[in-house]
């Protein structure tokens, strides 16, 4: 199957302005590479400091004839969906043993929930957690023992912090080792209408609270298509995961299996062997595009457009938001998992799930089939679903048909001919919004505008009952460089009760929304930031604002507006307390939205 015209097109693009940063990249990893297994440059005091709490691996490791995978791992026991994590040591330890190879923990790097933080001031670190979770995986990488790493990660930032780390290890092969969806609770759209209900007083806490434990309810990931289950397809599509490996559920033998089947293909792919496969030759343009194109396709987290250009860059690949426009003109939209729909991810998996997906859009032409991946014959490895048979993995054709099409549909029958995420530019600046779950009567929006510098504003003013016409609602000084671009969820329930009263309103912010946002329409991810000066700063109360998601759009008509002076407001609330006296220095560097709000790239 040919290569449809856009993502040829698309891809060119990216090949031709990555082409500097691309060679550098590549220079540095086979001067890495030149170089040899690690171990063979570490003086003995070296090797005995690494090796000395390894007991019976000890004599082993002293060899080096056998590989040494190193362990990064993001457990903790407060995220549901790491919280598998916390025996996957052992095992791999004790698989990598089976296929004659050793196994260390190379360190652990943070893993905070946005659950637990959405609308509180820890939110103001969870962004630059990413790249504190690239720094970290660095340090325990930058000892030099490991001819290949395990990366134990799943939630919002670990992801993408991960592959930025990988990376810059780009000389070690990797393999990502997902923990699993938790199983489905009380449906997505039963939790929402409560909180909806708490918002508008018609409901207790205790109601609410209710609600909530029965819909996070055990270990694994969250279940709604969020960033989470977002960044474990993305590395389903880049092939980084074992096929298949995404939506398995905790504590199931199928999953352990998948664990020792990738503990079995790192230890295969180190330069020790004859099937060396770096991680830095993976991450390439083609992954970077097929990432975007699964990001189309599944209706994914808006979080993805500000990670992928951060880990794309780590790779001296060079993403901007015309890329994601051009791709989701191409691509279909092949799933309705919530919020874009009612069901969940066991839903989607039990459906026909990636395997079906991507079959579909290889055959499509919309994915490159020669992508590298870590089994090396192309993405086709990827329509393939695993199965254990008598305790044996193995992997069997995924199916040819949508097993329910109210979930999962064709690429030739899709629930949209486009993918749902546009760019939007106008006088007010550049930014992305996602459609996919927005009705289409709402896909323009024009109305006054209401000006807050805090999503608790925005809330205050909904309890004083001062919302009662169409509004543009503009939360500014919500970027990386003012606050740390916080998620603004918590304002979802407030403004989705607004349009169920039959207002048309919109949100329009420098900040951020969460993989979980709906059915208000919502440009985000405005750039440049009010906090450097961008024209957000120029808006003043009762401006009228247009939100064309159609013609990608977005424009505040005012005559004088280009002669206004911007607004400065005092941050220094977002300075201290929570540990964000830490973080000075990364709101000082941090890139802009357009670029992946990165400081350590």
């Amino acid at each position: 199957m040919p290569l449809h015209p856009a993502l040829d097109r698309v891809t060119d693009r990216i090949r031709e302005r990555s082409a500097k940063p691309r060679a550098d990249y590549l220079q540095r990893l086979a001067a890495a590479v030149a170089k040899g297994p690690a171990r063979a440059h570490l003086s003995c005091g070296n090797q005995a400091h690494a090796y000395a709490a390894m007991a019976a691996d000890k004599a082993t490791l002293v060899s080096a004839k056998a590989p040494n995978i190193g362990i990064v791992t993001a457990y903790n026991d407060m995220l549901s969906a790491h919280r598998p994590y916390e025996s996957y040591p052992e095992l791999i330890r004790a698989a990598a043993r089976r296929y004659g190879a050793t196994a260390q923990v190379a360190g652990g790097v943070p893993a905070m929930c946005d659950g637990v933080t959405q609308g509180q001031v820890g939110m103001e670190l969870s962004l630059f957690s990413r790249d504190v979770i690239a720094l970290a995986a660095g340090i325990g990488l930058s000892h030099n023992t490991f001819d290949s790493a395990l990366y134990l990660g799943v939630c919002d930032k670990i992801v993408p912090g991960l592959i930025m780390a990988a990376a810059a290890f780009g000389h070690i092969p990797a393999v990502f080792v997902p923990a699993g969806p938790m199983t489905s609770g009380i449906p997505n759209d039963q939790k929402t209408k409560v909180r909806n209900a708490f918002v508008e007083g018609k409901a207790t806490r205790d109601e609410l609270m209710a609600a909530e434990m029965a819909s996070y309810h055990g270990p694994g990931t969250c279940t709604f298509y969020g960033t989470a289950n977002t960044n474990q397809m993305l590395m389903e599509f880049m092939g980084l995961h074992l096929p298949g490996a995404s939506f398995v559920n905790p504590g199931t033998p199928l999953r352990d299996a998948m664990t020792n089947a990738a503990v079995e293909r790192a230890a295969s792919i180190t330069a020790l062997g004859n099937d060396f496969r770096p991680a830095g030759e993976i991450l390439d343009e083609r992954a970077y595009v097929n990432g975007m194109v699964g990001l189309m396709a599944t209706g994914g987290s808006t979080n993805l457009i500000l990670h992928l250009p951060a880990m794309a860059r780590a790779s001296g690949v060079l993403i901007d938001l015309e890329d994601f426009d051009d791709l989701s003109q191409a691509v279909p939209l092949m799933a309705k998992v919530y919020p874009n729909g009612l069901a969940d991810v066991n839903h989607f998996h039990a459906a026909g799930g990636l395997a079906f997906m991507i079959g579909q859009l290889l055959d499509a032409g919309l994915l490159h089939p020669d992508a590298k991946t870590v089994l090396g014959t192309g993405l086709a490895d990827y329509r393939d679903e695993p199965r254990l048979n008598d305790g044996q993995l193995s992997w069997t054709e995924g199916p040819k048909n949508s097993l329910n099409d109210k979930i999962l549909r064709p690429a030739q029958d899709p629930f949209q001919p486009t993918g749902g995420l546009r760019q939007l530019a106008g006088n007010l600046g550049r930014g992305v919004i996602k459609v996919s779950s927005v009705a289409p009567d709402r896909h323009v929006i024009e109305a006054p505008a209401r000006i807050f510098h805090s999503q608790d504003a925005v809330k205050a003013a909904f309890k004083a009952g001062e919302f009662t016409s169409d509004t543009v609602v503009v939360v500014r000084f919500q970027g990386p460089r003012a606050n740390g671009m916080p998620e603004l969820h918590s304002l979802t329930p407030t403004l989705s009760v607004l349009q169920d009263r039959g207002l048309r309103v919109a949100l329009v912010t420098d900040g951020r929304m969460s993989g979980a946002s709906g059915k208000v329409p919502a440009a985000i991810h405005v750039s440049p930031e009010a906090a450097q000066g961008g024209p957000l700063a120029r808006l003043r109360d009762g401006d009228i604002v247009r939100l064309d998601a159609d013609a990608g759009t977005l424009s505040v008509l005012a005559p004088d507006f280009e002669t206004r002076t911007a607004v400065v407001v005092d941050l220094s609330a977002n300075e201290t307390g929570m540990g964000r006296e830490l973080f000075a220095a990364f709101r000082a560097g941090a890139g802009t939205s357009e670029t992946g709000a990165a400081l350590v790239i």
